[in-house]
């Protein structure tokens, strides 16, 4: 009797997971629930850290800087774009110089599922479901933000699916980046005419409207050919340890 008892158990529990596991329409409800439940945990800590600061530091000085960093790290971003936009001017005359990017923060929740570390659900207000965002860090390129299932879900750069165009080194060769799900990246369809050597700067081009011209992506370690192209293996610069806050490009100009 126990022993059937036990396996009718082990069923049920089979069952459940694997809904839970498969099923959009077993998890949709509930991740909303967990992540709602995430969120006040997260805007309790930013609460209760904020009043900490106010009490025990110079209230004043503290809100000062950290409206200084908000805004030393919108506008590297566009000093970054606008030193590109420099150099592309001094190449071609006659060029008109438009520029209006919009960058804000914005905060991680949980990991998607246990043990993949490259996807993040994200607090993101006012999503817009149709559109893919450049996520950055410190002035690296860490990722992209996608809609799933309606809701902003961040794809690091080591996944698979988190896909951008950018340049590979001193010349400009056009390529199309994508994660492996280890730790690197890889390059694909730069034109077989390009040289490409070990240590060539990797960085983003612009032209897929996610990110805006020139943000570090990483450097190439090896190059291979294949059917008239060349692909690299590129090591990132961003390394995520503990993602928790990102900037988020909610439109290049």
């Amino acid at each position: 009797m126990n022993k059937e008892l036990f396996s009718y158990l082990f069923v049920v529990i089979a069952l459940l997971t694997g809904a839970l596991y498969y099923s959009n329409t077993v998890q949709s409800p509930i991740i909303s629930s967990l992540n709602s439940l995430k969120i006040g945990y997260h805007d309790t800590n930013t609460y209760i850290s904020d009043t900490i600061d106010k009490y025990f530091f110079q209230v004043q000085e503290i809100e000062s800087l950290k409206a200084q960093l908000h805004k030393y790290e919108n506008n590297h971003l566009v000093m970054q774009e606008l030193a590109s936009e420099i150099n592309d001017l001094y190449k071609e005359k006659g060029s008109q110089l438009t520029l209006n990017p919009k960058v804000e923060l914005v905060r991680a929740i949980s990991y998607e599922k246990f043990g993949n570390f490259n996807r993040l659900w994200m607090e993101i207000p006012e999503y817009n479901s149709s559109k893919i965002y450049g996520l950055t860090y410190r002035e690296l390129v860490a990722g992209i933000v996608i809609n799933h299932n309606n809701k902003p879900l961040a794809l690091l750069n080591q996944d698979i699916k988190s896909a951008y165009s950018v340049y590979v080194g001193e010349d400009s060769a056009p390529g199309i980046t994508h994660g492996n799900s280890n730790k690197f990246l890889i390059v694909n369809f730069i034109p077989a005419w390009f040289n490409i050597q070990k240590g060539d700067e990797v960085v983003t081009s612009g032209l897929d409207n996610i990110f805006i011209k020139g943000l570090k992506v990483g450097r190439v370690i090896s190059v291979t050919s294949s059917q008239g192209y060349q692909n690299a293996i590129i090591e990132p610069y961003y390394r995520a340890k503990e993602p928790s806050y990102f900037h988020m490009i909610r439109s290049v100009r």
